[in-house]
Parts: structure tokens; sequence; C-alpha cells
């Protein structure tokens, strides 16, 4: 049994490289992984473009943005569906979910392509050597930070003792290793991306990993660790090198609907672009949240995620949520007797529609999802302000954000105004659901803040005659089960309560 689970992980590993000319003829990341070619510079950037190009990949892309957003209380889904989506949504795991079974075998086929690489280059050999070094430590901390998110529980539950996912650091098809704790993982993450910042440079577009995208993320893992002082220090350094510039409010509501990778200071630190050839119609992420023909348009912003917008009616966010309404055939709105726009409904479910995935370079369902943004690295750090003790501080990052958004004087927090919030942390999360809606942060923002995750609206995640769903930060279903071909391959692997 055991010879026969070692070739089953050699034959897919073997796949993981040789199937790239298939998986990896997506631009701008044509490249290839393979052992043949990366004895030459041109041969170490085919493979490291192969490696970006598995992230890429909708296994990898749309399952992560489904197992992360779909779980939190920003969306409401408006029927049932045989995809696996509805088991992230309604928090009913199973052990045989696709999707989790197809993001954890693109992860690890990805962290194969950062070995190969890695393997083979010597720190110090030359700048062009040193900056793919660098971005394959970058990929591999981000792949493993990835993961253990999913599969182990949040670090600051019991400071990451109990067990996250298995440590890959090398090219043996052979080794089959036990989950290492969560602890270790993070230990791994931080290791590699502190060798990244000192291999990169700034130079690359924002669709490749520099000095500055490795810095941005280690902001957001020591923010997980609940390491306050690391999580300022590096939020810090982004937002003080200067090289990114907040979207204007003007252009906020088009924001995503740019490509990233030109020349110009953005706010994007990091994106996986897509280019038009890459439009995936409706297995897109944007297809669940929005339809003008070519999507599903069945998940919706939630009604508390709206409550919260709506606080601040001048708030330009608005601009990504769209209510839809009838028509009469005119096109214009129905109204109702007292002269209210009639919402458009899906299984008696108000349609809002999400825009942050539609309509780049015009098209329906065209996007590159945005990981990394200066937006972020001001509420990064003013969440670790709040856990500091420095109140003045952390609402100043807010009002950064909000005034940006289009709200000004009373609309901003000080600490004579603080608009009914008895603490600042509430007013930093608040403030981080909104910015960062629909983006695949709140479900962490929540659990490893000790909270729980209510949603109290309505949405199919309930259970005939339930008004909310409550799920502690303590739940098993925080995380996923590993999956179970994972299992019976590596006899190792010990299975989620």
């Amino acid at each position: 049994m055991n010879k026969k689970y070692k070739l089953a992980v050699a034959a897919v590993l073997i796949f993981a490289v040789t199937s790239c000319k298939k998986d990896l003829a997506l631009d701008p990341y044509n490249g290839l992984t393979s052992d043949k070619i990366v004895n030459t510079i041109e041969g170490l950037t085919a493979a490291t473009l192969g490696t970006y190009n598995y992230i890429k990949d909708p296994y990898y892309t749309r399952n992560y943005h489904m197992l992360s957003e779909y779980a939190s209380d920003n969306v409401s889904l408006s029927g049932t569906t045989t995809d696996a989506l509805f088991f992230a949504y309604n928090y009913q795991h199973l052990t045989t979910q696709g999707n989790t079974e197809n993001f954890w075998r693109k992860a690890y086929q990805a962290i194969y392509g950062t070995n190969v690489v890695i393997e083979r280059v010597q720190p110090g050999e030359n700048a062009l050597r040193n900056q793919l070094l660098g971005e394959n430590y970058f990929l591999r901390a981000m792949i493993h930070f990835d993961l253990v998110r999913f599969f182990g529980r949040p670090y600051t539950d019991d400071n990451g003792e109990s067990l996250g996912v298995m440590i890959k650091t090398n090219t043996d098809t052979k080794e089959l290793p036990a989950r290492s704790k969560v602890k270790e993982v993070y230990a791994l993450i931080v290791s590699d991306l502190l060798k990244s910042v000192e291999l990169m440079s700034s130079d690359k577009s924002n669709i490749y990993a520099s000095k500055e995208v490795a810095m941005a993320l280690l902001s957001r893992v020591y923010l997980n660790m609940g390491n306050y002082d690391d999580a300022y220090n590096y939020s810090d350094k982004v937002i003080k090198s200067n090289r990114y510039l907040l979207v204007a409010s003007g252009n906020l509501a088009s924001y995503y609907t740019i490509a990233p990778g030109g020349p110009e200071k953005a706010e994007t630190i990091f994106a996986i672009k897509h280019e038009v050839k890459d439009d995936r119609s409706d297995d897109s992420i944007g297809s669940m949240y929005f339809t003008a023909g070519n999507g599903y348009g069945e998940m919706y912003a939630s009604q508390s995620y709206r409550a919260l917008l709506d606080k601040f009616p001048a708030d330009l966010r608005h601009a990504f949520v769209q209510p839809q309404y009838e028509k009469n055939e005119d096109g214009t709105i129905k109204k109702d007797p007292n002269g209210n726009p009639i919402l458009l409904k899906r299984n008696g479910y108000p349609k809002y529609f999400i825009t942050k995935y539609s309509y780049q370079d015009n098209i329906e369902t065209l996007s590159s999802p945005v990981v990394l943004r200066l937006a972020e690295m001001y509420l990064n750090r003013a969440e670790a302000a709040a856990k500091l003790g420095k109140a003045d501080q952390a609402l100043a990052d807010v009002n950064v954000i909000r005034a940006r958004a289009g709200l000004k004087d009373n609309e901003l927090f000080s600490s004579s105004n603080m608009m009914g919030y008895t603490n600042v942390l509430d007013v930093v999360l608040d403030e981080r659901r909104l910015e960062l809606s629909f983006e695949a942060q709140r479900k962490f923002d929540v659990f490893r803040n000790k909270k729980s995750m209510v949603r109290d609206y309505p949405g199919t995640h309930l259970a005939s005659g339930q008004i909310s769903q409550v799920i502690p930060y303590t739940d098993p279903r925080v995380i996923y089960f590993i999956p179970q071909k994972e299992m019976i391959l590596n006899p190792n692997l010990v299975q989620n309560p």
C-alpha cells in the first residue's frame, strides 16, 4: 500500500511538471517548470513564470476566493447549487469537497515549482538570479500561508500549537510529510519572506513579486500571528516606500476595471493578471456576483454589509454594490404605490450585484484579482496600532481610507467622535470590512480576532426557521477538512476534527 502511495504521489508531482505546456500557456505568465531548462537565466525565468501560472489557474484563484469570501458575512447566496462553493458558504464542509481538493492539489504543484528553482540557484551569483530566487521564496511563502489558513487553526487560537499543513521545501516526490504545527508553517513563511526581501529589487511591475510585495505580505502574516509590532513596522515600510499611491476618490469606482502591470504608480501592490484571452466567462470569480448575460449573478451583498455601508450615504464604496430593479416596458424603474423603486429578486432574495470582479477591458466577467494593495497597508497598520494602544494612530489611518471614500468632517473618527463605537479595534475592523469587502479578507479578520461570524440576514445559509447563523471562532468548521483523497495517498496526514 505504501509503495503504491509513493508511486501515486510521484505521478502527481511529475504531472505538475509535465502538464505545464497545457496548464501554463496563459500570458503574461507563459513559463514552463522543468528540470531540463533551469540551468540558464532563460530557463529559470520560464520556470518562475510557470509557477505564477499555477496561482493564476482557476483551481487556485477561484477556489481561494470562494473558500474565504463565501464563508464571510459580506455575502448572501440566493439559491442552492451543486457547486462545492455551497459547502464553503453554509459551513457544511465535506472531506470530499471538490474545491478544497483542487486548491490543495494546485497549491502543492505550485510549491513544487518554486522548489525546482530554489534548489538550483545560490544567492549572490548575480542580481537577476537573486531576483528570481527571491520571487520563488515569496511564492512559496504565500502559498503555504494560503494553505495553512484554510486547513490549520488561526495562529492566535493557541499561539500556533495546533496542526497546520505539510511543509514542502524540496522536489523529493517520495517524501510524504506529516502536517507540521501552525507555528512551524508560519516560521517557514516568515523565513522565506525575509529572504525574498533581501534578494529582490523593486523594479518589477505589480504583477510580479518585488521587495515591497514581500514586505506587504509580511505585514499581513505578522497581523495573523498576533505579532503587532512587526505588522505595524512592515506596513509602515510599504506606505513610506513611496512606491504606491491610493487611487483618487474620483477614480475609485473604476479601480478594479483597470488591468494591473502598467508602469505608473498605482494602489495595487500585487495582482494576478488576467488578459482578454484569459476570460473564463461563467467560471470567473465575477460570474457569481454579477450578470448582464454572461454570468450567474446569484451571490449578493449581504443585508448586514449593506446596513454598515448605508450608515454614510456619501460613501463612494456604494459604487461596488448595485441594486437591481424591476423595469417597465420603456426601461424605466418600476415603483410601488409609495413611489419606492421595486427591487428585483431571485428566489425571494433582493438582488444587490457586486462589481469588483467585472468589466476589466470592458469584458463582463474579466478581472485581475488584487492580492495586496496600499489601502490594506493603512488598515494593517491601524489594526496593529489599535492592539498596541496607539489609538490616535489607528484612527488617523482609518480616516485616510474614509477620506478617500469621500467622507469628511463629522464622518471621520476622533477620540471625541467615536460615532457610537466603544473601542478603536471595532472601528478598524468595520473599516476593514467596508474597504476590503469581497477581497477574501473578512473571514480571516473575524476569526483571528477571536470573534464570531454572525450571519443574521436572509440567505440560503439559514436552515428552515432560522433567523441567524453564528459561527464561533472556536468552531471546528472555521477551517476545512484535509481532502480525503490526500488522506488516502498520504497515511502520515491526520484529519481535522
